[in-house]
Order: structure tokens, then sequence, then C-alpha cells
């Protein structure tokens, strides 16, 4: 279930390039001569972005080659890791924004950070392991879903913010304990990966560094019948046990005058006492230790399907995106200037195609009018006189 009115108005416009142009050409409202236009100027502008992109492509590439934890081929000795991180983060965030995904600030990050999980799970996150995070986020929705707790006897309905792509981009810190933080990732080393379907609230389970602990609800699910059982194992089975140990500590400590026997039979009790102790809590660890075993399943299984690039691979795909982003307003900026035959307010071209999206294909979204306008500029496919746009 998704309501979007509940959302803030994003960039990001999610229907294909292709479709676009379809989308378009579908109104029947131009001529054969002006569909014809289209078609050309629409091939010159997909053809420059290619370009465009196929530099900023191989430019990240080589940026990314000399941090790649990836990477199968040999490096020069004369790269310096720190230069190469350094120049990396401000071609992701170009890209990034090119592509019309949201940067997610502090604020909101430590938001997310201690909000509770969709997943039931008690996650934390040492940020201070970081020396640099970027999280991006494209495309969300608001959703609803029923959460089943007390064994399933009770049912909660949630609703939560999902991002249909987050990027996350991290650094870890060159002086970081890597045996308690970091796994298999050495200190100072890079990592870039792209999600899908990640709810706000469990950003965390993105971060390598992630630490799994146990809610309240779960200790007391534990707990509670621990300490009922662990009464009863005292009252029925050490009874005597304890009775015994405290006269014999009554006797060693002169509180008592009275000889205490030990005899075979209480020996017996003893060692039986000492078995059924051990048992029992050998039975309460085993109990956290499989709940917990039960929570890092479930997170393991989520971040499975829910992963969809690593390092090198992340960067083809933003490229992509990026291009087809740069496709799209500029085709529909084209397009409805092409379809008014006469000049245009940038302000009352992007309203005309935001109604047109909204009220047509059913999608809210905050057009970059004036980003549009200015790459139609710079291709020679648009000209602006007194405030007004024509081609």
């Amino acid at each position: 279930m998704t309501d979007e009115t509940e959302l803030p108005l994003f960039r990001f416009i999610p229907f294909r390039r292709a479709d676009i142009a379809r989308m378009c050409l579908s109104d029947d409202r131009l001529d054969l001569v002006a569909r014809e236009r289209f078609e050309r100027d629409r091939e010159i502008i997909e053809t420059h972005y290619q370009k465009e992109f196929h530099s900023l492509r191989n430019e990240l590439k080589e940026a990314y080659a000399l941090i790649d934890p990836d990477s199968d081929t040999r490096l020069l000795p004369t790269f310096a890791k720190p230069e190469a991180t350094a120049s990396i983060v401000p071609l992701l965030e170009q890209v990034l924004e090119r592509g019309n995904y949201e940067r997610v600030t502090d604020a909101a990050l430590q938001r997310a950070l201690r909000s509770s999980s969709l997943f039931q799970l008690r996650l934390h996150v040492d940020m201070d392991e970081f020396d640099e995070v970027l999280l991006y986020t494209r495309g969300a929705s608001k959703r609803s879903e029923v959460l089943r707790e007390f064994f399933g006897l009770w049912k909660r309905n949630v609703r939560f913010t999902n991002f249909d792509r987050v990027v996350l981009f991290i650094r870890f810190r060159e002086d970081v304990d890597s045996d308690n933080a970091l796994g298999q990732c050495p200190p100072g080393s890079t990592m870039l990966k792209l999600f899908q379907n990640v709810p706000e609230s469990d950003i965390e389970m993105l971060f390598p560094n992630i630490r799994l602990g146990m809610r309240l609800l779960d200790k007391l699910i534990i707990g509670v019948p621990a300490v009922i059982s662990g009464t009863i194992v005292v009252t029925t089975r050490l009874g005597a046990t304890v009775l015994l140990l405290g006269s014999l500590l009554g006797f060693w400590l002169g509180l008592s005058a009275e000889p205490v026997e030990i005899n075979k039979a209480a020996l017996i009790a003893l060692g039986a006492s000492a078995v059924a102790l051990a048992g029992y809590v050998w039975k309460q660890f085993s109990n956290f230790r499989n709940r917990k075993l039960k929570y890092t399943q479930a997170l393991t299984e989520n971040l499975y399907f829910k992963l969809l690039d690593n390092n090198a691979g992340v960067i083809h795909r933003i490229v992509d995106d990026a291009e087809e982003s740069e496709c799209k307003e500029s085709l529909l900026a084209y397009y409805f200037l092409l379809l008014a035959g006469a000049p245009l307010a940038a302000d009352e071209l992007d309203a005309q195609i935001e109604a047109w999206l909204a009220e047509r294909w059913h999608c809210r979204l905050d057009f970059e009018i004036a980003d549009a306008l200015d790459k139609l500029k710079g291709l020679g496919l648009a000209t602006e006189h007194d405030g007004k746009w024509s081609l």
C-alpha cells in the first residue's frame, strides 16, 4: 500500500527515457512535421548525453580503480589512496545529484538510527568508525505493514517511508579496530553499495559495522520464564541441597555447634543438584543464543534481497541513472516548448509539465525546469528572451 500525498515532492521521474518519448507522442497533439522535428532533436539530445556520460563514467572508473576493494588488476605505486578518495567523492556527489538522488542529511540519518526497526531488531551503528559517509536515496513511498508480536497473538499496523534506491559510500578510519568493527574490511578502506526497498527506520542495517542486540521485549520473553522456571528448580530440586550447604556454612562460621554429617546420599544429592543447575543455566544460555541467531538470520535474508550492486558495479548503475535523468528532463522541456508554439515563461512551462504528469500519468514530482532549460540552451535547441523560452 502506498500513499505519495504524505511525502514531499522529489525530482526523480519514475519512467524510462524511451517511455517518456512514447508518453509525449501518445498525446497526438503534434502534427507530422512537429513529430519529425521531435524525433530528430531527441536523437541530438540522447547522443549528446551518451558522449558526456561516457567521459564521466571513465573519469569515475579511473578514480575508483585506485581504491576499489574488488579490483583484480595491479596499481602503479605512484598513486596514493588519500588522493584517490578525495577525487572520487565530488565526482560521486555530482553524478548522484544529476541522477535525481536526494542526499540524506546528518540530522535525518540520526533520526533514522534512533527509530525502531521494522524487522523488530535492535541495531546499533558506531558512526565514529567512519571518516566519511555519503548516503543518498531516490524514489520514496509511504507503505504499511502488519507486524505480529507476542507469538502472533497481537497484530500492529505500522506505516513507514520506503526508499526505492539507497546508495551508500563509506570510508573507514585508519585507526579503527578491524577485529571488532570491520570484519573483512581493513582500516582506511572504502565501500560503495546500492540497495533497493529500504525502510527509512532500517537504514542502519546497511552499514557493515552493525551490532545486533536484543530488544527489551525479547529480554523479557527470555527472562521472565527463566526466573519462574529458576524458582521452581530451586524449590523442588535444590531445596535439600541448599539446606545442607546452609548448615555446613553455619557450622564453619561458628553460627551452629551441631556438626553436619556428609554421607554418600548427601554427596549424590549435591552432585545431582550441580548437574540440574548446570543444565538449567545452559538451557537459558541456549535460548538467548538461538533467539539472537534467529535475528541474525532475519537480517542476513533481508540484506540478501535488498543488495543490488557493489563497488565498481554501482558506478555503472548511477552513471546510467544520471544519463537517463538528464535525457528525460530535456525531452519533457523540449516537447512542451514544441507543443506551446509560442514563447513561455519558465514557471508556466514547469506548471504544465507537472500538471500533465500528475493528471495524465498519476505522478507527482518537482520538475527541475531551470536545469532542463539550461540543458536545451547549451545544446542550441532553445533560446531565452525577456524571460520567455522558445525553440
